[in-house]
């Protein structure tokens, strides 16, 4: 539902660590496949962290509909990586898919600091950006963690199971974007239509990012 009590520091501060926490999300993924033995990341000029190199139009624009209290995902131009290239095979795409996350996770543990320092220090609009920032980067950390195609949380499974897991799931990755889809967008739907709140998603990165916002001393 779309927030009529827009808040310019709330919309800045989410957008900000958007933009800053995918740059660094997407910087990881390249640059862990370039150490791994894949430098197709590298060719395509992705090991940066400008922004621009990583920039996605449409996920940009829901960027800003998530900042809005409208959208409920986000993203950044997803990283080619070439799996066949990486040494260790499966383990090392589990290596490059974890790498994203954890630059998220990172970039909210340096921010907190920051925040408490701020506080009664300087004026409230200053910490408010900040702590924004920390919230996105949070949830980003979550989310791709969810071990659903298309998401990080998929490959990392994948590439930490045997090899008799593995034949049964790479089948599931041509489903991605259904699969992606319909939890984050219909099941919850359907889920109010029929008058019982049911949101996969939520109720799975739920608890964890309220712990990691307690860790950090914002909840």
């Amino acid at each position: 539902m779309f927030d009529l009590n827009f808040n310019p520091v709330t919309f800045f501060g989410f957008m900000l660590g958007f933009v800053i926490g995918t740059t660094f999300h997407e910087f990881m993924h390249a640059y862990s496949a370039y150490l791994l033995g894949d430098d197709t990341a590298r060719r395509q000029g992705r090991v940066t962290l400008n922004p621009a190199a990583h920039f996605d139009p449409l996920g940009f624009i829901m960027g800003i509909l998530l900042a809005l209290n409208v959208g409920l995902i986000a993203w950044g131009r997803p990283v080619p990586v070439n799996p066949y290239a990486l040494r260790g095979g499966r383990r090392g795409m589990a290596i490059v898919a974890v790498a994203g996350p954890l630059s998220n996770l990172a970039f909210a543990a340096a921010l907190s600091p920051f925040y408490h320092a701020t506080l009664g220090v300087f004026p409230a609009d200053v910490s408010g950006v900040i702590q924004r920032m920390i919230y996105i980067n949070v949830l980003l950390f979550c989310f791709n963690l969810i071990p659903i195609p298309p998401l990080d949380g998929f490959n990392i499974l994948v590439g930490i199971l045997s090899n008799s897991w593995n034949v049964i799931l790479e089948p599931i990755r041509r489903y991605a974007l259904p699969i992606l889809i319909g939890a984050v967008f219909i099941v919850p739907y359907v889920s109010r239509t029929l008058r019982f709140d049911l949101n996969p998603v939520a109720e799975i990165i739920g608890p964890v990012a309220r712990g990691l916002l307690q860790v950090f001393g914002l909840a």
